[in-house]
């Protein structure tokens, strides 16, 4: 087995190792050469968690992709028909994308690029830095063959952010919000000659032909990271924060209420339904000093798309049903709050988390996590097979009225110990003299 195939199964959870089986086996079916490429490779050599699954083939990427969608419940997300790249959600939650080994070619500085079909070398030759142009053959005659025709993997020793071109950023120039975000999230720096390149982009003022689109497409992926205080605050210390709205800058950007979101979510389990469920409180959060015609200045000069808007504007109506039954006095027991919350939309929660100012909500949402969860998680395999073998038909009831059981029940006191016989103290009296 190759190293980094060993490499690659040990950073994958159970449910990305079987979404890459079914894409393998999809390409297999199709006869297409597959690679794992992008920030699934990057992440991986540079010792963090893959959150996202990135193939591209030699070939029909979207009759690979429909035939995931088809064969294994997955749906189709998003296509790119221009780029020959879908993007899918596993039932599990896993997201990949499947796209096609290409070249992109520009007429002109932000417009729209000609794609031509290309080599697995080319395509990376020609992708934004040097850290994302590192591929990993899955094919079964080269499988673990690593290719790194732009020696990205050396940056990631070095944990530096290098351009692949030095007229990658007048090609695109949304690569500049790239770089501030992929510096923020990885913690790189910028290389010598990189910084030279942005310096020139600049002072050529690249950045006015970022197309709007593209601009709501960076806010989307900022609002799924870690760390989205970090990323705008760096947006705005190089004045592109300024290109979704003039209002986000200064103390109208609202990094202390970003800040916190943050630590909310650090809170909740870090599974793919709460990492897609920050987009809509993370907008809220961003906006929440604007005023509405200043939010609407920005839905416009972004081109945010109406299911992103959904998310952003109708979830605090949404979540005052769910804020509603939090703070009833009939959810008595843990386990009523446990399931209320097991069933909840996972963006209605972070959003109570981060705007709910009732003390019942906030003590319920928490004790959902730090107790109620792990509580659920401690059950174990052997546990969990001995209601099921009871169970028969009644698997499902039977496994609830088992976690109601285990929430519900009360930790018994500990029995006094017995008192021990008081000390026999000797006192002597002393006589003082006058």
């Amino acid at each position: 087995m190759s190293d980094y195939i060993f490499m690659l199964e040990s950073h994958l959870s159970t449910e990305q190792s079987r979404a890459l089986e079914v894409v393998q086996a999809a390409a297999g079916q199709a006869n297409v050469n597959l690679f794992l490429t992008g920030g699934a490779m990057r992440d991986m050599l540079a010792g963090f968690r893959i959150r996202d699954l990135d193939f591209v083939v030699e070939g029909n990427s979207l009759k690979v992709a429909k035939t995931v969608a088809e064969h294994a419940g997955t749906r189709l997300a998003a296509v790119d028909e221009n780029r020959k790249s879908a993007e899918l959600v596993f039932s599990s939650g896993v997201t990949a994308q499947i796209g096609m080994s290409r070249q992109e070619k520009y007429a002109r500085t932000g417009a729209k690029p000609l794609v031509t079909p290309a080599t697995i070398q080319e395509d990376l030759r020609g992708r934004d830095f040097t850290c994302n142009s590192i591929a990993l053959s899955l094919n079964r005659a080269s499988r673990g063959l690593l290719l790194d025709p732009m020696n990205g993997l050396a940056d990631i020793e070095r944990r530096e952010l290098r351009l692949t071109s030095p007229y990658a950023l007048y090609d695109d120039p949304t690569r500049l919000l790239r770089l501030m975000r992929f510096r923020a999230r990885l913690g790189f720096t910028i290389e010598e000659r990189t910084q030279m390149q942005v310096a020139n982009a600049r002072e050529a003022e690249v950045e006015k032909l970022i197309p709007k689109r593209a601009l709501a497409e960076e806010l989307v992926h900022i609002g799924v990271e870690d760390n989205p205080a970090e990323i705008m605050r760096a947006l705005e210390e190089a004045g592109l924060a300024a290109l979704f709205s003039p209002a986000l800058a200064g103390p109208r950007l609202n990094l202390p209420g970003l800040a916190r979101l943050e630590k909310i979510a650090r809170l909740v389990p870090d599974e793919p339904r709460f990492r897609r469920a920050r987009l809509g409180p993370f907008l809220y959060a961003l906006t929440e000093k604007l005023t509405p015609r200043e939010k609407q200045a920005l839905i416009k000069t972004t081109e945010m798309r109406k299911t992103e808007l959904d998310l952003w504007q109708k979830l605090e109506a949404r979540a005052r049903k769910l804020e509603t039954a939090l703070r009833s006095q009939r959810l008595g027991k843990p386990s009523q709050v446990y399931f209320l919350l097991v069933k909840a939309a996972p963006d209605e929660v972070l959003f109570l988390l981060y705007h709910s100012a009732l003390k019942p909500v906030q003590e319920r949402l928490r004790n959902y996590f730090q107790k109620y969860i792990p509580a659920v998680l401690e059950i174990t395999a052997e546990e969990w097979a001995a209601v099921d073998s009871k169970a028969g038909s009644r698997r499902n009831k039977a496994r609830e009225e088992f976690v109601t059981n285990r929430l519900n029940r009360r930790a018994r006191k500990p029995e006094p110990a017995p008192l021990a016989p008081a000390p026999v103290v000797e006192t002597a009296i002393v006589r003082r003299s006058r």
